[in-house]
């Protein structure tokens, strides 16, 4: 009744070839069998796979139970303890330098325990809080932009730790290189906190575009915005903003940019 290959049955009735899954001849009427026969499934799953899915899934729940219903869409949906999305670092940083200037105003003999002007003398704090310490308002704006950006760009890239050390640590050693250059040294201000974040940024772009591969920042805005910044000691009046600071924080943001990888290369 069935071919070899069981692409056909032959009707007895009226020897027609016809599908091997139907119940009635459609040439003659003549029924074939009482039940049509159960079509294959394609990507039908093997009975050892589902076993071993069975029995992987009771290890896990013995292991512990996972949350269900609105707590595990909650828990898939809930970010990382630091999320990519939100920089928290950088904006301390940004709020942290405004809230200072307005404090300022405020109350004006507060510049003077926090920025350096002349030496520490035991005011070692001062190394740190200098670079929230401006008396321009825009001194704070050209600083506090870069500082916002390319920390931003930054802690994308390696996370908040990264920019808070690089933050404080090149704006400590500005100062302390400026103490230690000059008898009565001023240093206030971030220039040398945002010159290191932006070299820090820019250092695996300068890597990629000396060895002639494909990089995708910004390097002539970058530089335009890094000569911005080591020309403001030049040009404020006040000298709150002092060169060296500015150029010890880009030497370090460099040392620290080429001395980091992308998280892509890792």
């Amino acid at each position: 009744m069935t071919s070899g290959a069981d692409l056909f049955v032959v009707c007895k009735q009226c020897g027609s070839e016809v599908s091997p899954y139907i119940t009635e001849c459609p040439y003659c009427g003549h029924r074939l069998r009482r039940r049509a026969p159960k079509l294959p499934r394609v990507h039908a799953p093997s009975r050892a796979p589902r076993a071993r899915t069975r029995l992987s899934a009771l290890l896990t729940s013995s292991r512990g139970s996972r949350p269900r219903g609105l707590g595990a869409r909650r828990a898939a949906a809930r970010p990382g303890r630091w999320s990519r999305d939100w920089p928290y670092a950088t904006i301390a940083l940004v709020v942290a330098g405004c809230a200072a200037w307005i404090a300022r105003h405020a109350e004006p003999t507060l510049y003077l325990h926090m920025a350096v002007l002349g030496p520490l003398d035991g005011e070692w704090w001062k190394v740190l809080t200098y670079e929230m310490a401006y008396a321009k308002g825009a001194y704070l704006f050209v600083a506090i932009v870069p500082i916002a950006l390319f920390g931003w760009l930054l802690e994308r890239r390696h996370g908040p730790a990264v920019v808070l050390a690089l933050f404080f640590g090149a704006g400590a050693a500005g100062a302390l290189a400026a103490s230690a250059v000059y008898s009565f040294a001023i240093v206030g201000g971030g220039n040398g906190a945002a010159l290191a974040l932006l070299a820090a940024w820019a250092a695996p772009d300068l890597r990629s575009a000396r060895s002639g591969s494909y990089y995708e920042g910004d390097l002539l805005g970058a530089g335009a915005i890094a000569a911005l910044l080591l020309a403001i000691p030049f040009v404020l009046s006040s000298g709150e903003a002092s060169w060296l600071a500015g150029a010890v924080g880009a030497a370090l943001g460099l040392a620290v940019g080429f001395g980091l990888r992308r998280p892509a290369d890792l």
